[in-house]
Order: structure tokens, then sequence, then C-alpha cells
């Protein structure tokens, strides 16, 4: 029974991986049709992450360490949360948008397809942006992470942990518009804090911030796998940044599906968005 792609959990894991491959082809397809847009996007996102990242070389010029942190740390620190976050935002690209379909009664479409509407809906968009990052995090990596095939392996899961984290909360604090009403400006101030909390030496926050890192805005699990993950090589922290990150993302799909109970259609006759 366990084989049905209908059934069982490996059957459904499967069907979920298929539809994210065919979702993933089609956005592909249709950013194509605009390859000027599409590489104009890329490029602009390195052009971003690189003059974020020749600070930090400048800093670490002057200032050698940072409470533990040395030049190299940083670096990884960006190439992870650059990976990661350009995963969430090709695999997934419509997370960002969550909250704005809520509000305006947009979901419609995506309550009458089969599988989870949530997910239905967050592999229905694909940031181009996306892919600046991951060519990004990938290129700081081969270049500065003097990589190996455990090191590969070790910054491959810190990214998807880090991806994870991201998505999860997004997806939380976006699914609070049915229940808050129009949310798009929380969830879009604690998506910023995720990102800006995440790219700086977690050594640096202490007191009540600290505590806040590992609770209502999960940066704490990011920001210190460099020094613990990539330079020491200690898994405790890795797996508990990923069971967190599938904690986060269990936590959104609940609510989702709480709040769909109280959803209210828009009744809206026009494509889809």
């Amino acid at each position: 029974m366990a084989d049905n792609p209908e059934t069982g959990r490996p059957g459904r894991l499967r069907s979920h991986l298929a539809l994210l491959r065919a979702y993933l082809a089609a956005n592909m397809a249709m950013a194509m049709e605009y390859r000027a847009a599409f590489f104009g996007q890329v490029f602009g996102m390195l052009i971003s992450n690189g003059l974020w990242l020749s600070y930090w070389i400048l800093f670490f010029g002057r200032f050698r360490v940072v409470r533990g942190w040395e030049r190299q740390d940083v670096l990884m620190l960006w190439a992870i949360i650059a990976v990661g976050y350009g995963l969430a935002e090709v695999l997934f690209g419509a997370w960002r948008r969550l909250a704005a379909l809520i509000a305006d009664g947009q979901l419609d479409f995506y309550l009458v397809l089969p599988k989870s509407p949530l997910w239905h809906l967050l592999m229905s968009r694909s940031s181009p942006a996306g892919w600046g990052d991951l060519v990004f995090g990938v290129t700081v990596f081969a270049v500065w992470g003097q990589p190996t095939i455990a090191r590969a392996g070790l910054f491959s899961l810190a990214a998807i942990a880090a991806g994870g984290l991201l998505l999860g909360v997004g997806i939380v604090f976006n699914a609070l518009a049915f229940f808050l009403g129009h949310s798009i400006g929380l969830s879009s101030q604690v998506e910023m804090a995720m990102i800006h909390f995440s790219t700086y030496p977690g050594a640096i926050f202490g007191g009540f911030t600290r505590v806040l890192l590992f609770t209502l805005i999960p940066a704490g699990f990011i920001n210190g796998m460099p020094v613990s993950v990539m330079r020491e090589g200690h898994v405790a922290p890795l797996v508990i940044a990923l069971a967190a990150a599938a904690a986060w993302i269990a936590a959104g799909q609940l609510l989702f599906a709480l709040g769909l109970r109280r959803y209210e259609s828009g009744n809206l006759m026009g494509p889809r968005l």
C-alpha cells in the first residue's frame, strides 16, 4: 500500500517531489520567455550580495577577529544564507505573497487542486533573483570554503536548514492573515528581521536578543553554524537547526489548515495572478 503514489508517506513524498519538478520546469519555461528580465534580476542579486560581501572583507581586513569570528566564518555564513534563501525563492517563490492572497480572497484556484493547497500555492511561483543567490552562495563556498566532499555535505545541509527556517517562519507569519486580516506588513518585517539577524555573527548577540533569536525570530539556529558546523565540524547544531526548520514548517502548515476553516472566498472570476 505504501508504494502507491497516492497512499503512504513514501508515495506522498514521491508525488510531491514530482509536482515540485513539474512546477519548477513550468516556472523556468515562463522565465525564459523574458530572458533579459530573468538574467537582469540574477545579475542584480549577484551585485547586491557582492557589495555586502565586500564590506565584510574590508571589515575583517581591519579587525582580524570579532568575538571568535574570522573572515572565513562570515563568508561561509553569507554563502549558507544565500543558498538557503535562494532555494526557498526558486522552489517556493510564492511564500512572500501568501498573506496578500489570503487577505484578498485569492486562494480559490488552489483549493480545488489535488494535494495540499498550501504547497500548490508555494510552488506556483519561482523568483529569478533566487537563482542569483544560489550562484552567489555556491561560488563563495567553492572559492573560499575549502571544499571537500564532507564539507560540501555539511554546507548543503546547513543551507537546507537555513532555507527551511526562512520558509517556515514565512509561512507562519503570512498565515496569520487568516486571523488578523491584512498582515502583509507584519510578515514582511519578520522576513527582513530573519534575514538581517541571520547575516550577522551569532556571537555578537546576547541577553534578550539571543533569546528572541531562538524563539520568535529563529535566526540563532542559522548564524552560529559557520563556526560550530563548518569550522569545528560539530553535527549536533546542524541536526537541531534541521529539526527547528521542520518544526516551523509543520507549524506553518497547521496554522494554514486552521485558517482555511475561516477563509472567505473573494469570488474572483479572473485568471490566477
